[in-house]
Parts: C-alpha cells; sequence; structure tokens
C-alpha cells in the first residue's frame, strides 16, 4: 500500500490516454507524475487529448502536460520526459515507479511495455483504443496474465488500422483513460478487485462494459520463464 501523496507514476503517451488518466491522478493527489511522450501537439487531435489546448499546437506534449498538471496540482512533481520508450530501455525507465499507465498507440510499445514490467517487477495497466471499442488489463508482474499471454505476439504490419487512420471517439478515451487512473489509485491503496486475469472490454455504441477471462500462460514468452 502506497499513500498517494507519496506514489510515483509513469505515464507513457501524454495523448487520448494518458491526457484524462494524468488529470485524474493529478487531481486524486498522486505525488508524482512523469509523462514520457516524444510528439507535439496537433490540432487534429485535441478533440480526444484533453491536457492540451489551441494554445499548445506545435509544442512538445510533455511540456503542455506538465503546465496545465501544474496548475491543477502544484504541489505535484510532473517530470516531463520527451522521450519513445524502446525495449532496450523500458526496464530502465520503470525504475522507482510504483506503477506504469500505458498510454501508447502502437504494439511495439505495448510489448516493450509488458518486458519491461516483468523484468523491473512494476506493474503496469494496459489501455487500448479504436473507433467506439476501449480495452483494460492490470498485469502483477510474475503473479497474474501478462499482456502477451493474451496477445502473444504482435499482428502484421497494416493489419490493424491506427486511430488517425479508424477514428477514435474521443469520450471512449476519456472512459479509458480515467479507468486506467482508478486502477492505478487502486492498486497504490492495496484495493482488492484489480482488472487482472481479465481482460475489459468496453463497447461505447452498445453501452456495455464486459470481461474476457485471461489464464496465466506457462507457454507465454515473456511471463513463462518465471512461472
Amino acid at each position: 500500500m502506497v499513500d498517494p501523496a507519496h506514489a510515483r507514476v509513469l505515464l507513457v503517451g501524454a495523448g487520448g490516454l494518458g491526457s484524462p488518466a494524468a488529470l485524474q491522478l493529478a487531481a486524486a493527489g498522486v505525488g508524482t507524475l512523469a509523462l514520457a511522450d516524444p510528439d507535439a501537439v496537433d490540432l487534429s487531435n485535441l478533440q480526444r487529448q484533453v491536457l492540451h489546448r489551441t494554445r499548445d499546437v506545435g509544442r512538445p506534449k510533455v511540456e503542455s502536460a506538465r503546465d496545465r498538471l501544474a496548475a491543477l496540482a502544484p504541489a505535484a512533481r510532473i517530470d516531463a520526459r520527451p522521450i519513445r520508450l524502446a525495449a532496450a530501455d523500458a526496464a530502465q525507465a520503470f525504475a522507482g515507479f510504483d506503477v506504469v499507465i500505458d498510454g501508447s498507440d502502437n504494439f511495439a510499445t505495448k510489448y516493450a511495455l509488458n518486458a519491461a514490467s516483468l523484468a523491473s517487477g512494476v506493474p503496469w495497466i494496459f489501455g487500448g483504443i479504436l473507433r467506439f471499442a476501449g480495452q483494460l488489463m492490470t498485469v502483477l508482474p510474475r503473479r497474474s496474465a501478462c499482456y502477451r499471454c493474451l496477445f502473444r505476439d504482435p499482428p502484421p504490419p497494416g493489419c490493424v488500422a491506427s486511430c488517425a487512420e479508424a477514428g477514435v471517439l474521443g469520450a471512449v478515451a476519456g472512459v479509458i483513460g480515467s479507468l486506467q487512473a482508478l486502477e492505478a489509485l487502486k492498486l497504490l491503496r492495496g484495493a482488492p478487485a484489480l482488472a487482472t486475469d481479465r481482460l475489459l472490454l468496453y463497447d461505447a455504441l452498445a453501452g456495455t462494459l464486459r470481461t474476457l477471462r485471461v489464464r496465466r500462460s506457462p507457454e507465454c514468452p515473456d511471463c513463462g520463464r518465471f512461472s
């Protein structure tokens, strides 16, 4: 159990998912928020990237996010990192954090986060959105099913459309990002019933939230070696 005021949370991505997650965590009193994102604010993304405003267009996302979060929670320490987390340095980047929130928009980063979580022992909260749908799962390394227990291998290039290609409803990003923040706060406080060993599936059109059970696989390329 960690007091949120002394907690350290890393958010990978300051866009559609990272925006609502960061705002909720800052408002909840989390002491340190680190944001890793190499991109700049783009006007076309503002409908879902609610950390940023029109006047921030062209600025690095992490700088825009730092200013907005500092105004909301002056006591919080905001660590802006204008970097893309790569597989080679992800485990080192996890060091010292209590939990990592996935706000990435590509499979390579998600697989890197999963491997880094298992190597470092730091939990991470996966999130994904596309059109009117969202997904979420919490990974407790070496204890619960991991991302590769569910999605063993990344899809072939071009097989899955990106948010830019297929579109995403901003409110869906708000729902999933807020649920990720809620999972992080529950994890910090030692609350039961985390979204572990199950994938939460949100369908905004149908107005449903259902779960898919996920079993930890001894044949998983990532966590199977820790069985």
